[in-house]
């Protein structure tokens, strides 16, 4: 897509606003698990938004009652979104609402509210929370949303501009000027994305109606994990190996148990007709450079540079770089200075399930270096490091929530 470098002028505030004529209200579901008040489905009539493609297997579809509140498709489309609304979203003592941007491969209810829903895979550790950063803040009197978005892994520039829709929705509904956003991973990405205008060429530029950006575990910096880490990262991918987590490979072709076997539906880059991980391939930059790659891993430097090796082959992160990295467009597009930018992130790389990233100092995913990289942010108002809590911890740990509210206030 092309980008559009769009924003407000220096110092200009928004005046509270109605409801935006392209966003429908499509349903309103008030039976919501998880503690939630309720939520609604919106359709961003907007031409641009597009029918994103899902893994063929399924992997990727939406479950549990967010498939419910999709209105029962599982592959929904993509300027469709959730709006969850928390206990007290219109009786908090705190003027200023919360709106919480979840990441990779997630959903609202296990990112902010229930840890466990997916288990200790899903939670970091064991045992799991059964409560996140939603009843934490919403028990202390903020007003507190989240959004849930169509493709799990999908294009973080329509994310950012569905950033926008909950936005412009949440201060129609309470008459307010501005909200706090919080990103979490690939969260960070869409939320600081809308900020920074960076947008679609069909896309809406920032309104001015943020005050504060908090990010969890982002990568501001990139993050190029999947090929530094390849072998081990494809196990839990490739069906043939007994793999079904939704995340791309940096593989085209791989042998598993003897059997040499490509699945293109899986690439980073857009191959064969798939293109199921634009929102992944955005976060990507190189980090071998600084801590090298991990030499461990079977056919690393096939993986990371491409190439054939011994049992796998394909294009290397440069060539997913190339072929739309969001990390550099967002550095040179810049937070505006008017939005206070807090940058928290994890220091312990002991992420259940996983191979954590072990070549540097990080969270077990995202390098500590990548979620601090302030370059290109305006008004740098604080970061801390959460030495005990991993990538997947950081939605509810204790000490990381406290950090969030002491930035909030």
């Amino acid at each position: 897509m092309l980008l559009a470098l769009t924003g407000l002028g220096a110092g200009a505030l928004p005046a509270t606003a109605a409801v935006p004529g392209y966003l429908t209200l499509e349903a309103n579901y008030t039976s919501v698990a998880n503690g939630w008040d309720h939520v609604e489905r919106y359709l961003d009539t907007t031409p641009g938004f597009t029918q994103e493609q899902y893994p063929p297997d399924g992997r990727g579809d939406q479950d549990g009652q967010r498939l419910t509140f999709f209105g029962g498709v599982a592959e929904p489309f993509s300027g469709r979104f959730l709006l969850y609304s928390a206990p007290g979203w219109n009786t908090g003592t705190h003027q200023v609402p919360v709106l919480l941007v979840h990441g990779a491969n997630d959903n609202p209810d296990r990112a902010w509210a229930d840890p466990g829903e997916s288990g200790g895979y899903g939670c970091g550790t064991t045992p799991c929370p059964d409560t996140g950063l939603m009843q934490y803040l919403s028990s202390r009197g903020y007003r507190v949303f989240a959004i849930g978005f169509a493709q799990k892994q999908g294009d973080n520039l329509m994310q950012a501009q569905e950033v926008g829709d909950a936005i412009a929705l949440i201060r129609a509904k309470l008459n307010v000027p501005q909200v706090d956003l919080v990103g979490w991973s690939k969260g960070e990405v869409s939320a600081r994305a809308y900020v920074s205008s960076l947008a679609p060429s069909w896309g809406r530029p920032y309104a001015g109606d943020v005050r504060k950006l908090i990010t969890l575990g982002g990568p501001n910096g990139g993050y190029d994990y999947p090929f530094a880490h390849g072998w081990a990262h494809d196990f839990s991918i490739w069906p043939e190996c007994g793999g079904t987590v939704n995340a791309p490979s940096p593989h085209l072709d791989m042998t598993c148990y003897g059997t040499y076997t490509a699945h293109p539906e899986f690439a980073f880059t857009p191959t064969d007709g798939y293109d199921d991980y634009p929102g992944q391939r955005q976060m990507l930059a190189r980090w071998d450079g600084t801590y090298g790659v991990d030499e461990t891993q079977q056919d690393w430097y096939t993986t990371y540079y491409g190439g054939t090796g011994v049992y796998t082959s394909g294009t290397g992160i440069q060539a997913a770089i190339d072929a739309g990295s969001l990390i550099a467009p967002l550095q040179r597009a810049g937070v505006p200075a008017s939005i206070s930018t807090y940058l928290l992130a994890g220091g312990t790389p002991n992420v259940l399930g996983i191979f954590n990233e072990d070549r540097g100092p990080s969270d077990g995913v995202v390098f500590e270096a990548s979620a601090l990289d302030t370059a290109g942010i305006g008004d740098v108002a604080g970061t801390a490091l959460i030495a005990g809590a991993n990538h997947l911890e950081l939605g509810w740990d204790g000490a990381a929530s406290a950090q969030v509210v002491s930035w909030l206030n």
